[in-house]
Order: structure tokens, then sequence, then C-alpha cells
């Protein structure tokens, strides 16, 4: 796997499942989308819920745990294509584009009508049962087998918390986001901020949102964010 991974801790065991967000509800359809069959479908949850899939390494264009199932361990790598350097522009551009969104983003939400930007621009964000692909160590023939549909829906769990955890999937981190939104955002040097002060009122914006994500992530850190699965 490429370089600029980021390592999401093992998730504890938990009961049932709740509503979600709807961002994490598409990504949930599309589990299901990929599965073969509804038992299969059921034993991925099981084993999500349970507590077998430890930590989630995720970086652009898949990630990968380990499952332990029974007495056995096995290695899961999934995959979901990247945006091509064209479309990832574009839902940068788009972030940019209307105040509130990199603060939404930074804390935890994803506004739908970005979404629906990013799909009117031509560009596909939340994933489709057929793009999402599987590699296990197992002896199952299935291509998702459980384990693969267990990692896939503890990854619905972490974008539902944290959607940037999808774009890092698609290939823009959240490091690369801020970083080409500072790139889009900045003046250039031979120019004068327009009148309005549009352009350091933006950059505010980005430092005050990224100031909201660092103390919204220190109340997930003392809560427990998945508790309404």
């Amino acid at each position: 796997m490429s370089t600029g991974s980021v390592t999401h801790p093992r998730l504890p065991p938990r009961r049932g499942g709740g509503a979600g967000t709807w961002w994490s509800k598409a990504v949930v359809r599309a589990v299901e989308e990929a599965a073969f069959g509804e038992k299969d479908l059921r034993a991925g949850r099981t084993l999500a819920r349970s507590g077998a899939v430890g930590s989630i390494t995720v970086t652009a264009g898949g990630a990968v745990a380990a499952v332990t199932d029974g007495q056995d361990a096995y290695t899961v790598e999934v995959s979901v294509p990247v945006l091509d350097d064209g479309d990832a522009a574009a839902v940068t551009e788009l972030v940019a584009a209307e105040s509130g969104r990199i603060g939404a983003l930074l804390a935890g939400q994803l506004p739908h009508s970005f979404v629906e930007a990013v799909e009117e621009a031509g560009v596909e964000l939340l994933p489709y049962g057929g793009e999402l692909g599987s590699a296990c160590t197992c002896e199952a023939w299935l291509d998702p087998c459980p384990h693969a549909l267990a990692v896939l829906t503890q990854l619905a769990w972490l974008i539902q918390v944290d959607p940037f955890v999808l774009t890092h999937l698609r290939g823009l981190s959240r490091d690369r986001v801020l970083r080409d939104l500072h790139a889009l955002t900045r003046p250039a040097p031979d120019l004068r901020p327009d009148d309005d002060g549009q352009d350091e009122e933006t950059l505010d914006d980005l430092a005050v949102a990224e100031d909201a994500a660092v103390r919204a992530a220190r109340l997930l850190g003392r809560e427990d964010p998945f508790s309404d699965w």
C-alpha cells in the first residue's frame, strides 16, 4: 500500500445497529450491494460488531486490517478507485466554493448539498457496490468474503464520524485537502487582496474550522462515537 496512511484504532464490540448518517447509510448500501448474499452479509456484520476487526489502516485507494474468526486470524485488503487529478481538483474547488463546507467536514459532517454539487460535476465520491474490491487470506472463494465485509462495515462506521476517511479512500487525505485549500485561497504574491478582504476571511475560516475540528476530536476521544449503531 502507498504512503500517506492513517491507522484507526480497533473499535470496541457493540450491540445491534442504529440509524447512522445519510452518508454512512450510502456506504452501507454499497457494502450490501457488494455482498453475494444475506448470509455472508450477516456473518460480516457479526464479525464487525463483535470486535473481531483489528485496527484499520486507510490509504489512498484502500484499507487493510486483520480479522479474527474463531481461532484463526486473516489479513484483509479492500480497495476503492481513487479520483484522477482532475476529479480530485474539482472536489477541492467545490469544498472552497461555499463558506462553511470545510468547517462542516472538519466537524465530521458531509453536507448533502456538497455531495450533490460533486455529482453534478461528474465526480463519484460515495462508492457503489461494484467499486468495492477485496482480498483475504482465508480460503473462501467469495469476493468479498465475510471477513472483507466486516472490514467494509467498519469503514462505514468510521466514515460516519469522519468523512475524511471517505475522501482519503478516494485519494484525498485530510492533509491533502487542507493543503490544496490553502493553495487555492492564498493570495498571489504580486496581487493585493480584494477590497472586501475575502481572501483573508477564507483563510481565517480555515483556521477557525481546524480549531473546531481539534475540539471535536477531543470530545470524541472521551465518548463512543459509534454508540448509535
